[in-house]
């Protein structure tokens, strides 16, 4: 794998703003409206909660690595940028993206023992598929993707930063789940995985699972999926305030950084940087103390008694100090709050019966 990120075709040619991703898929559908009428389909994060459960499940049967399960979740979504679902089969592509994402990972599977398993686990909609067929589709993903394959995850980001922030076993876990859960998103596709990785650790750290929720996350850590999804979704649910403490601390960064910016503008040296030391107020902001004064100087420390509240202090602090993007910090937790109340709406059965709808009327299980 490429080592920097910065430099990669994923940054350079995969990541979109939301107005873009929008405009990709609006004009797959523009081009075959007839067929966008007559197959229906649920909304893009129910599907993208299916697609998931199936990857995951296709992938734990042959005993898949998360990382190669995480890649061919951000394969499918690249392929259908350009796709249109409804002219594909679906379980198809998902068979093939594991495949592809394997060899990638460097834990390649055996293409027949493969096809065998998705045969058997998608009986009605795969069995006229066989080996050839899966070669046949990885060459139209490599093409899709203009030979772009290699993926660069936030699971690198959580590891390395875990002894800077002092961070749990449970919150190691919950992080990565967080983490599992954000491919259920467009957020591989709208934000560097580092961003992500940042987000999933705030989330952990302020949303403070029950015994029973953090039993699941550490469960769901190797594998994802429904398990992974309900378990954040539980921990977010059980703490309301553990959200409004998240976006505190993010506008906290942000007063801090602009704070530091109006002070390197005035003439003071020591622009924050990447892991760069800032001021004594900066490494010891208080949670309680909000935005900035008026007049761009950062508010007084206080002290705080909670462990957890002290580790949120210490994470915003280091955010301030850094050139990380807090605004897209704030997108990305809105997003995976917004999943997570999506999720309580979720129909697996009506999910599955509408893509074998379209699969069985247009013969794609052939």
């Amino acid at each position: 794998m490429a080592a920097n990120y910065w430099e990669s075709t994923q940054r350079k040619h995969w990541q979109f703003s939301k107005d873009d991703l929008a405009a990709l898929r609006q004009r797959l559908d523009d081009e075959d409206p007839t067929l966008v009428h007559m197959f229906p389909l649920p909304q893009l994060r129910h599907l993208n909660i299916y697609f998931n459960q199936q990857i995951n499940r296709l992938g734990k049967r042959l005993g898949v690595r998360q990382q190669a399960m995480a890649t061919a979740q951000v394969y499918l979504k690249r392929f259908y940028a350009h796709v249109p679902i409804r002219q594909t089969n679906p379980y198809l592509v998902i068979t093939t993206a594991l495949y592809l994402a394997c060899k990638m990972e460097e834990c390649p599977q055996h293409i027949r023992m493969l096809t065998q398993e998705a045969r058997s686990l998608w009986p009605s909609d795969l069995h006229g598929h066989d080996a050839p067929r899966v070669g046949e589709c990885e060459f139209s993903l490599i093409s899709e993707m203009h030979s772009q394959l290699i993926v660069h995850q936030p699971y690198r980001t959580l590891l390395s930063v875990q002894d800077e922030f002092s961070l749990t076993h449970d919150e190691m876990s919950l992080a990565w789940t967080v983490i599992n859960d954000h491919y259920m998103t467009d957020l591989p596709l709208l934000h560097p995985p580092h961003v992500v990785a940042l987000t999933a650790i705030l989330l952990a750290l302020v949303l403070r699972p029950t015994n029973s929720a953090a039993a699941n996350s550490a469960a769901a850590g190797g594998g994802g999926g429904v398990n992974a999804g309900a378990a954040a979704a539980a921990a977010a649910a059980a703490s309301a305030g553990g959200v409004a403490m998240a976006a505190t601390a993010l506008a906290q960064a942000q007063a801090q950084a602009r704070a530091a910016a109006l002070a390197a503008g005035a003439g003071m040296t020591g622009t924050p940087g990447f892991g760069s030391q800032g001021s004594q107020s900066q490494q010891h902001m208080g949670y309680s103390q909000g935005n900035s004064q008026a007049d761009g100087q950062a508010p007084e420390p206080k002290k705080a008694t909670d462990p957890r509240l002290a580790k949120v202090q210490r994470f915003a602090a280091w955010l301030a100090e850094s050139s990380i993007d807090v605004e897209a910090m704030i997108d990305c937790t809105q997003e995976l709050i917004s999943f997570y109340d999506c999720y309580e709406q979720y129909n697996d059965k009506h999910t599955r019966e509408q893509i074998t709808r379209f699969i069985k009327a247009r013969n794609l299980d052939k």
